[in-house]
């Protein structure tokens, strides 16, 4: 009887404690992130978000849409239903932007910081929500973050930040996403990556290939973009350089599903983002060049078949 009684008073303290650091956990109050956008592309922003002094132990995320529909509720967030926004939480690790590392936590200490790239999220890990999408060009976009705290709930939104996503148009670079979905447009018909030669089904078979955090699917999908760019047009001055050291890090290997090919995301991010950035148009011509459509320099073709 004794023991019982000492395991149901055992059981009652646990229960006890366990309400405790719930409660307690339910009154955490974490600070509101600054946001800051850095760049904007066609189809992307790039934001840095800075964690308050509590920072951000469970994520982070980030609610943005047009500053014209946001206007007509108030530009309030509270009163932005969760059809009309586009949001994405940041819980784990990222494998796809890291800019050279490994990885990059988004579980965030105080006044920690790192970029994110809105927009350019579907192959992203540790990301969770409405994440597929580019963004729109020619929009101004206002986006706010805030801290994920316990229970599922959030804490204060961060300053509305607003930022312009570039003109698309005639003789200009255009994304990844756009050359998957206008396989009509595309001025070649084959391409080479690194040493080997695919067929157009075969590049639209690897712009439909899921990451999964293999770095070579995430490179060759960015260096199909820049190569049909180039034979659109787009001036390869900015970026030869680049898919010079994309087709050397790519070499041999066949892409998957053409074949099994692998390398680590750390090694190929660099030159991805870079090829990423050209074809978003936040490095060489943009959305808005004069270079004379279907350009066909002895320098373009080189880059593109060597």
């Amino acid at each position: 009887m004794l023991r019982r009684l000492r395991s149901i008073a055992l059981f009652l303290l646990a229960a006890a404690s366990l309400a405790a650091v719930r409660a307690q956990a339910q009154d955490v109050t974490l600070d509101a992130p600054e946001l800051t956008p850095v760049l904007a592309g066609q189809g992307k922003v790039r934001v840095t978000i800075e964690a308050g002094a509590s920072g951000a132990p469970e994520g982070f995320s980030v609610w943005w849409m047009p500053r014209s529909r946001f206007e007509e509720y108030g530009s309030n967030w509270n009163n932005v239903p969760t059809w009309a926004r586009r949001s994405a939480s940041f819980v784990g690790e990222a494998s796809l932007n890291t800019w050279g590392e490994q990885t990059q936590n988004f579980q965030l200490g105080g006044y920690s910081r790192l970029d994110v790239e809105l927009g350019d999220l579907f192959d992203e890990s540790g990301v969770l929500g409405a994440v597929a999408d580019e963004l729109s060009p020619a929009v101004e976009y206002v986006m706010t973050a805030f801290a994920n705290a316990p229970q599922g709930t959030h804490a204060a939104f961060s300053a509305a930040v607003y930022s312009v996503t570039q003109v698309s148009g005639d003789n200009c670079t255009y994304t990844q996403g756009y050359w998957k979905t206008h396989p009509e447009a595309w001025p070649v018909s084959s391409l080479t990556l690194g040493t080997v030669s695919y067929t157009k089904t075969q590049l639209l078979a690897i712009l439909a290939q899921p990451v999964q955090g293999n770095g070579l699917v995430s490179l060759a999908r960015q260096l199909i973009a820049a190569k049909l760019n180039l034979a659109a047009g787009a001036s390869p001055s900015a970026i030869a350089s680049i898919i010079t050291m994309a087709d050397g890090l790519i070499a041999g290997r066949v892409v998957p599903p053409n074949g099994s090919g692998s390398r680590t995301t750390s090694s190929t991010s660099v030159i991805t983002q870079a090829l990423d950035d050209f074809n978003n148009g936040l490095s060489g011509p943009g959305h808005c060049g004069s270079t004379p459509a279907r350009a066909s320099t002895w320098g373009s073709l080189k880059t593109l078949h060597r």
